[in-house]
């Protein structure tokens, strides 16, 4: 009979779905060799190999991927089981996976920061990734919750809305139109844009509002952050398309300024995404309502 732990399943999981030893000491927030250890000791008890590493790259032994295929259920199980009874004891503690596009990082944080202080037997692990991998994550059920802009179609889902989300046009202060009252939206086909790389929600939501208005989009440059964009922006490489939520809530952003287009800012939601056949756990339940009665620490303080 072999006798495996929780955590040498815990580890093996989390080195098999990120493939790097370094990325799961960093999720299970303990060092490399400490990986290492559990996964060695879980090769000795098993008898074989689970784990190949050629290089820096991991690879699944046919073992391990027989292994990895069951464990997950195995722990998400084990996992709703300490939270029940975490819950029968009237403590809320456990683990919470959360996976948000790139530009939910500027506000996300002033939210967990409070649900942690009040909940310090959660822990949180936040993944901040463009739209195409969170929907990679979100159709290998790796989270719980997923924040986003533009819930997918293709995916059996609930979606909530919690938070406006508005679309501006930014352009550098210097800019001829900046100040100007009414800017006709056709004006902006003449002007090169900074846009964000392909399968980011905010360029899906851009290249929407040119082609429903029939207008060209006259990309320049592609960035994948948003911060470069605005720097770009500031130096006077073109105009963007960005959400209000990217914007500094210091005064002192002053290299650039939100164009009064007609139609703008295009009124927008962020949504709180879950699978529609998942079963919510307690810990994100408590999120979600934390979320819900609390969304105005969210509110943009310009």
């Amino acid at each position: 009979m072999m006798h495996v732990s929780m955590r040498q399943l815990r580890t093996f999981e989390a080195v098999a779905r990120l493939k790097s030893f370094s990325r799961a000491a960093d999720e299970l927030h303990v060092t490399q060799p400490t990986v290492s250890k559990q996964i060695r000791l879980l090769h000795e008890e098993v008898g074989l190999s689970l784990l190949e590493q050629i290089g820096k790259r991991v690879f699944l032994t046919e073992a391990g991927e027989e292994l990895y295929a069951t464990c997950a259920n195995w722990l998400e199980t084990w996992g709703c089981f300490e939270q029940t009874i975490a819950n029968f004891k009237g403590i809320k503690q456990g683990r919470l996976r959360i996976a948000v596009v790139t530009t939910a990082k500027y506000f996300l944080p002033r939210l967990l920061g409070p649900f942690c202080s009040l909940y310090p037997g959660i822990d949180v692990a936040l993944e901040v990734v463009n739209r195409d991998r969170l929907l990679e994550r979100m159709a290998r059920n790796q989270d719980d919750l997923y924040i986003m802009g533009v819930p997918p179609q293709e995916l059996s889902i609930e979606s909530e809305p919690f938070l406006e989300n508005p679309l501006v046009v930014l352009a550098p202060a210097t800019h001829p139109m900046s100040g100007r009252a009414c800017i006709r939206f056709e004006e902006l086909a003449h002007e090169p844009f900074i846009v964000r790389e392909h399968g980011s929600g905010t360029r899906l939501t851009v290249e929407r509002v040119f082609l429903e208005r029939n207008v060209p989009l006259k990309i320049k440059m592609e960035i994948g952050s948003n911060e470069a964009i605005k720097q770009a922006v500031a130096g006077g490489l073109g105009l963007a398309l960005l959400s209000q939520s990217t914007l500094s809530l210091d005064p002192s952003e002053k290299e650039i300024a939100i164009l009064n287009v007609e139609g703008f800012p295009i009124r927008r939601s962020w949504y709180v995404v879950r699978l529609r056949d998942k079963q919510l756990s307690i810990v994100a339940g408590t999120f979600l309502d934390f979320l819900r009665t609390h969304v105005q620490l969210l509110a943009p303080r310009h």
